[in-house]
C-alpha cells in the first residue's frame, strides 16, 4: 500500500501559550550571552556555533527521477546548485575541541529562486543541521530554559564542561539501561566526541517540504567519510583537533554526503510543534533527495574563516516558502537569529552580506 504523507497546511502549526513572551525571553538570553562573550574576546561571536572548523565550497545535485512526494520545492527538478558549508561546534564561545558537544553542518544553497518564507530579497536556502536527531528542549517553553543554561556557560571553563559531559554520559548510560527517558539537560550534554566528517547531521525541527512536511538530514556517502563514522577525536590532537582534521582531509581529497528528507506520515507520532520527539523510521524512512559534493580544497584559509565567521549569517529563515521552518522553536528563531546577527555585525563594525554567487567565497 502506498505511504500516505501528511499534506502541509498552515494549521499544522499551533502557537504555544505565551509564545510571544517566551520568545522575548529567548532573544534577551541570547543577547546577554552575546554580550558576555564579546566582552571576553573583544570580538562579537555567534550566540551558537561560534567556533568554525572548516568552510567548504561544493555542489548540491538534485537527484533525477525523484517521485512526486520528493520532487518538491528546491528539489522539484534535477539541477545543480553551488553551496557553502560551514562546519562548527554548538556553544556560543570558542571552546577546546576536546569538549564533547554537538557539532554543526550549516549549508547555504546559492541560486534558490522562488517565493520566500520571509521577503528578504535573497536567493539562498539555508539548512542548519546538527549531529543529533532531536532538540531535547523541543518547544519554546523548554527552549527558553535552555537559553537560561547557555547564559551561564561563558563563566564555565573547558574543564568544567568536560566534567559535566562525562557525568551526563554516565547518567545517560544508566538511564538507558534502566529504560528510563533522558532529561533534556542530560541528553544535551551527553554528546560523544567523534570525527566531525563521519557524523550524520539533522535539522531536528520540521520544515515545510513543498506540499508535505519533513525533517532534513545529511549523511556520509563516499567511502572515505563513511569510514570516519564513530572514530573518536584523539586527546593528543589538541584544542583545534577538528579544524586540523577538516583541513588535512580536504587538502588530499574530496567527499560526498547524501541529503535526505524524512516525510511526516502521522502528526501525532511525528509532531511539528515538539522537536524533542524522534520521528520513527518505521513510519517514514530517510529518503535521498540530493548529493552534496565537496572537492579537495583549502578548507580554512584566514580569508575564508573571516568571511564565514564575521560576514555571513546562517538562518533557517533564509528559505524558500516551499521550505518554511515549522514549530515554535523555528518561529522563535525568526526573531532571535536576526537580532543576534545584528549584534555581532554591529559590535565588529562589519556589514552583513548574503551571497548571490559562489565566486564571493574567498579562496
Amino acid at each position: 500500500m502506498p505511504t500516505s504523507y501528511v499534506r502541509y497546511r498552515p494549521d499544522l502549526e499551533v502557537p504555544f501559550p505565551d509564545e510571544e513572551e517566551l520568545t522575548r525571553q529567548v532573544v534577551q538570553a541570547m543577547l546577554h550571552a552575546n554580550q558576555q562573550v564579546a566582552a571576553k574576546h573583544r570580538h562579537g561571536l555567534r550566540d551558537a556555533h561560534a567556533k568554525s572548523h572548516g568552510v567548504l565550497a561544493g555542489e548540491l545535485r538534485v537527484l533525477p527521477d525523484l517521485p512526486e512526494h520528493l520532487a518538491q520545492g528546491l528539489f522539484a527538478r534535477p539541477r545543480t546548485y553551488p553551496v557553502v558549508l560551514r562546519l562548527s561546534t554548538a556553544p556560543g564561545d570558542l571552546r577546546s575541541d576536546q569538549v564533547p558537544v554537538q557539532r554543526g553542518f550549516a549549508l547555504k544553497v546559492i541560486g534558490a529562486e522562488g517565493p520566500r518564507a520571509v521577503e528578504d530579497g535573497f536567493t539562498t536556502q539555508d539548512f542548519l543541521l546538527v549531529n543529533h536527531p532531536t532538540l531535547p528542549f523541543g518547544n519554546i517553553a523548554e527552549y527558553a530554559k535552555l537559553q537560561g543554561l547557555l547564559e551561564k556557560q561563558p563563566q564555565q571553563s573547558d574543564q568544567q564542561l568536560q566534567r559535566a559531559g562525562l557525568a551526563a554520559r554516565a547518567a545517560a548510560k544508566a538511564l538507558t539501561a534502566a529504560h528510563r527517558p533522558l532529561p533534556p539537560a542530560v541528553e544535551t550534554l551527553a554528546a560523544a566526541n567523534h570525527n566531525i566528517l563521519g557524523e550524520t547531521f539533522h535539522s531536528m525541527a520540521a520544515v515545510r517540504y513543498g506540499d508535505y512536511v519533513a525533517k532534513i538530514s545529511a549523511a556520509p556517502r563516499s567511502a572515505n567519510v563513511r569510514s570516519l563514522t564513530g572514530k573518536p577525536v584523539a586527546k593528543r590532537d589538541g584544542e583545534s583537533a577538528l579544524r586540523d582534521i577538516v583541513t588535512e582531509f580536504f587538502r588530499r581529497e574530496g567527499a560526498e554526503y547524501e541529503l535526505r528528507a524524512q516525510l511526516c506520515t502521522d502528526v501525532e507520532r511525528m509532531p511539528v510543534e515538539d522537536a524533542s520527539v524522534l520521528w520513527p523510521e518505521e513510519l517514514s524512512p530517510h529518503q535521498s533527495i540530493a548529493v552534496l559534493s565537496f572537492p579537495a580544497q583549502e578548507a580554512y584559509s584566514d580569508e575564508r574563516r573571516r568571511w564565514a565567521d564575521d560576514v555571513l549569517s546562517f538562518n533557517p529563515w533564509h528559505a524558500l516558502e516551499a521550505h518554511r521552518p515549522l514549530g515554535s522553536i523555528m518561529r522563535s528563531r525568526r526573531r532571535a537569529y536576526p537580532r543576534s546577527s545584528e549584534f555581532r555585525h554591529t559590535y565588529n563594525g562589519i556589514a552583513e552580506h548574503e551571497p548571490s554567487s559562489i565566486d564571493e567565497l574567498p579562496q
